[in-house]
């Protein structure tokens, strides 16, 4: 999918998106990332969501933001029971669904001025 529109107050915006891959700032990323719309993490330590564990939250949880997508992959996952424990302790708004999904509405959440971080897994 291809996305036209730019938000010139976020800097990190996803471009475009295909199975393995999502486009951001021209480049594609085909490992597990963060996102914000000021911030982009590329060298996290998650392999995989299934692989996830709370401490490899810490970085998206010090962005601070109101809302966090994680994007499990192709298929919406449950967490283990400590990925949601920490996702709850925080009090941060969260939803977990297909990576294509999260792309949709990180787009959509900052064109609406949102405070929101992502955790993809292309």
């Amino acid at each position: 999918m291809q996305f036209s529109e730019d938000q010139p107050q976020a800097t990190y915006l996803i471009q475009a998106y295909e199975s393995g891959w999502i486009q951001i700032q021209n480049q594609r990323l085909t490992q597990p990332f963060i996102v914000s719309g000021q911030t982009l993490i590329t060298d996290w330590t998650a392999v995989s969501f299934e692989q996830l564990n709370p401490e490899q939250l810490s970085p998206l949880f010090a962005l601070k933001p109101e809302v966090i997508l994680i994007g499990c992959g192709g298929s919406a996952s449950l967490p283990t029971p400590a990925i949601y424990r920490a996702l709850v302790e925080h009090g941060i708004g969260f939803e977990l669904m297909t990576t294509d999904a999260a792309c949709r509405t990180y787009t959509i959440l900052l064109a609406e001025d949102r405070t929101v971080a992502a955790a993809l897994f292309p």
